[in-house]
């Protein structure tokens, strides 16, 4: 059983009893909610992944998502949404989400996910040979603190983005396939869409004022160096 809580924050009763019900099988601690303000104190220090419906009956999804990034920096966010639309999903993203998935969504997909994002959350920093402090592309990275200087000044970036931009840049002037930027970045058991990774390399482009992202198209990304 994994020590971080998740929270579901669904207004829809039966699906948010299907998701419980199938976490609570996979051994994991599960609160609901149905609205957006219960949501906002019952992400916890406790909780390590926020299942979010954006259609929620008080507060848009995307400002509670907002609003718990702004109060949970480390929290995960994923969310859950039968908007499809591509505005939707990168105000959802650009909120602070770190994932997304598109009702209706197989099962194994969700249980994937929600593995990964747990696992980054459980995860310690880890020693290693590799200098905590990294400058690349015009950059700062301090992985311990996992922060970003670009330009003087500080970035605000999501958890993905950050392991997104600190993988590029361990790799600055070479490209990085999308295969090895979703089995590090996300997880080595995703089999599903990269519009996730797309959609972050879109936000994370629109934060960097000296770096340069350059696509590949069919193969990856390379961070200019």
């Amino acid at each position: 059983m994994t020590a971080a809580g998740i929270l579901v924050v669904e207004d829809d009763d039966a699906i948010a009893q299907g998701l419980v019900r199938v976490l609570d099988a996979q051994g994991y601690r599960v609160t609901r909610v149905a609205a957006g303000r219960p949501a906002l104190s019952a992400a916890s220090d406790g909780t390590g992944l926020v299942l979010l419906d954006l259609g929620l009956p008080d507060i848009d999804g995307v400002d509670v998502c907002r609003r718990l990034r702004a109060a949970r920096p480390d929290l995960a966010i994923l969310i859950l949404t039968a908007r499809d639309q591509e505005l939707d999903v990168v105000a959802g993203l650009d909120a602070g989400a770190d994932d997304y998935l598109v009702k209706p969504f197989k099962l194994s997909e969700l249980l994937a996910r929600v593995r990964a994002h747990l696992r980054r959350v459980a995860t310690a920093p880890e020693e290693s040979d590799r200098p905590p402090l990294l400058h690349a592309a015009g950059v700062q990275i301090d992985r311990d603190a996992r922060r970003v200087r670009d330009g003087g000044h500080d970035l605000a970036l999501r958890p993905k983005e950050f392991d997104l931009l600190l993988l590029l840049a361990d790799h600055a002037g070479r490209v990085v396939t999308r295969e090895t930027i979703m089995r590090e970045v996300w997880d080595t058991e995703w089999m599903g869409s990269t519009k996730t990774l797309d959609n972050h390399i879109l936000t994370l482009r629109g934060k960097l004022t000296n770096a340069t992202v350059t696509t590949l198209r069919g193969i990856g990304y390379r961070l200019e160096a």
